[in-house]
Order: structure tokens, then C-alpha cells, then sequence
């Protein structure tokens, strides 16, 4: 357990890492600790933007969307190496991840699959994003991975923690696919050996969640109203994930239940694919089919059965 370090503390370390940071606003200031507690705080978090353009990236993670305010990390990586700093404290960038993910990060031991949602991240961790596109094509340049790795391991020094402490997006929550492009297991390995430390050895590939399109439909048909009708299935939640990441769905209706809000976004999603219409039986209807739920099974790090 570690109380997060000052601003102060924070950029200091930074810098003494060889970190070449760039200030953005009053990001000491900026951050979401009104809406819940920061700390203690247990490692250190990695994603990727998803954006191009270093400018625009660094507007995105200060301000956020909407739907989800900023900041939505602590600092961004961009591609030259710089990071710039855009908040400090309790930021959007973690959301809800799984406890016994935690507790291997708290005891740096082998990761477990990620298979619940329940745990507050924008608590426990810094958050850096990292200026990728995130297709598995953008490259990832040597100057960026070595920021990545002395970020991580000024937090890992500060607070006596192993390379172990520094994960992925999607080694912490369902459905995330974050950093793409390069290994988390690889990574650690550098901040290891930039602290003086034994190398981690590998860790568990993360297994990909399995979705059965039969019963997703089965949800997504569903009549809570009719007795004995199944209304959810565990696979509904890992597909509004999703959903949430493709901006299609509202973050707060990330309930597991294939509701009105989820139809809407499975049919928004269908409709990007090119399929058309509205009406039971069209193919942008909202219910999922083998094609549309693959496409984004693929894009997005699961597996359809069935």
C-alpha cells in the first residue's frame, strides 16, 4: 500500500529518470478527485490512444469527451518521447478491473486471466496513454518504449515497487485490447533491468474472452416481462465493452443487461459496417449476428463461439 506522491514528487521523478516532460496547464490541479478517492495506489497502468496527431491526442486525454471528462490519464506518451503531463490524481483512465488482477499486482505475482469488472482502477493506478492508433500497424518508435519504460520505472523506484507493479489495460479489465503492438511482458523486462532488478520472467498470455452468439441473441431477444425468460448472459458485458470503446455506447449503461441502450449500439455498429435498416430481421436490427459480432470480436480481443 503507497500513498501517491506529491506533483512535486511526481515530476521530479520523472525528470530524474531522464523523462523529458512537457507541462500542460495546471495539470497539478486537474483531476477527478471530487468524484472519488485517490490512492492508495498500487502500480502503474498502460493504454494506447487509439488517435494520431500528438496536438489533438493531448487535448483528448486532458478534456475527455462528454460522455467521460478528463483527464482520462496522468500523462501522454507521445511518439518523440515526451510526455505531457495533463492531470494529477484521480483520473478516468482505468475504470473497473478485476480484484484478483489487483491482488497479484499488490503481491507482483504471475497475472491471473482478467475476467471480472468490480474493482475502481481510477483509484489504485497511474495512468499513462500512449499516441497509437492501436490497429497492431502503428508503429511504436524506439524513443516512445523507452519513455514507457522510464515512466514506469520512476513510479516503480519512488515507491520500492518490481516491474511487476506496471501492467496493461488489458491485463486489468475485460474486453480491452490496450497496448497493441508490443508486450507488456517485454516491457517489464526493460523496467527490470533499469531498476537492477531480477527479470519477472513471463507471464500467462491473458486468455481472450469466448462470447456464444447464440446466447447473446438470446439476451438481446429477451422479454423481462415473460417469466422464465433469460434476460443476461455473462458475454453481454464484454461486448458492451466494446461498444463503450467504439464510442457507442454510454459507459454508464455498462450493466450486462441487453437492454434498449445496447440494441441501439450493437445497431449503430452494425450500421458502420454497412448494413442498413431498423426493422426486426434487417440486418442493422440490433441483434447480433455472426459476422458483425466477429468483426468486432477481432477488433476488440474476444473470441465468438457457436
Amino acid at each position: 500500500m503507497s500513498t501517491p506522491m506529491t506533483a512535486g514528487r511526481f515530476l521530479h521523478a520523472l525528470r530524474d529518470e531522464g523523462v523529458t516532460v512537457v507541462e500542460v496547464g495546471n495539470w497539478e490541479q486537474h483531476n477527478r478527485n471530487a468524484k472519488g478517492p485517490w490512492g492508495p495506489v498500487h502500480g502503474v497502468l498502460i493504454h494506447h490512444t487509439v488517435t494520431s496527431g500528438t496536438a489533438s491526442t493531448v487535448g483528448i486525454v486532458r478534456d475527455g469527451y462528454s460522455s467521460l471528462p478528463g483527464p482520462l490519464c496522468h500523462g501522454m506518451i507521445a511518439k518523440d518521447g515526451r510526455v505531457h503531463l495533463v492531470g494529477y490524481g484521480r483520473a478516468n483512465h482505468a475504470g473497473l478491473g478485476d480484484p484478483d488482477v489487483l491482488a497479484a499486482v499488490i503481491a507482483e505475482r504471475a497475472l491471473p486471466a482478467d475476467n471480472e469488472a468490480t474493482v475502481d482502477g481510477n483509484r489504485h493506478f497511474y495512468g499513462f496513454e500512449c499516441e497509437n492508433l492501436g490497429d497492431g500497424r502503428d508503429p511504436w518508435p524506439a524513443a516512445q518504449l523507452d519513455a514507457i519504460e522510464r515512466v514506469s520505472a520512476a513510479i516503480c523506484r519512488v515507491h520500492g515497487w518490481g516491474a511487476r507493479s506496471v501492467i496493461g489495460h488489458l491485463e486489468w479489465q475485460p474486453g480491452k485490447v490496450d497496448p497493441r503492438g508490443f508486450t507488456m511482458a517485454s516491457m517489464r523486462d526493460r523496467i527490470a533491468a533499469r531498476l537492477g532488478q531480477a527479470v519477472p520472467g513471463p507471464l500467462p498470455t491473458p486468455a481472450r474472452p469466448k462470447v456464444s452468439l447464440s446466447k447473446l441473441i438470446a439476451a438481446a431477444k429477451a422479454d423481462p416481462s415473460k417469466a422464465g425468460t433469460p434476460v443476461s448472459y455473462s458475454g453481454v458485458k464484454t461486448v458492451e465493452a466494446t461498444l463503450v470503446d467504439e464510442g457507442l455506447l454510454a459507459k454508464k449503461r455498462l450493466d450486462g443487461h441487453y437492454g434498449t441502450d445496447t440494441v441501439d449500439a450493437m445497431s449503430a455498429w452494425q450500421d458502420r459496417l454497412g448494413y442498413r435498416g431498423r426493422k426486426p430481421g434487417q440486418d442493422a436490427d440490433g441483434i447480433p449476428g455472426r459476422v458483425s459480432l466477429t468483426e468486432l470480436g477481432r477488433r476488440h480481443g474476444f473470441d465468438v463461439t457457436d
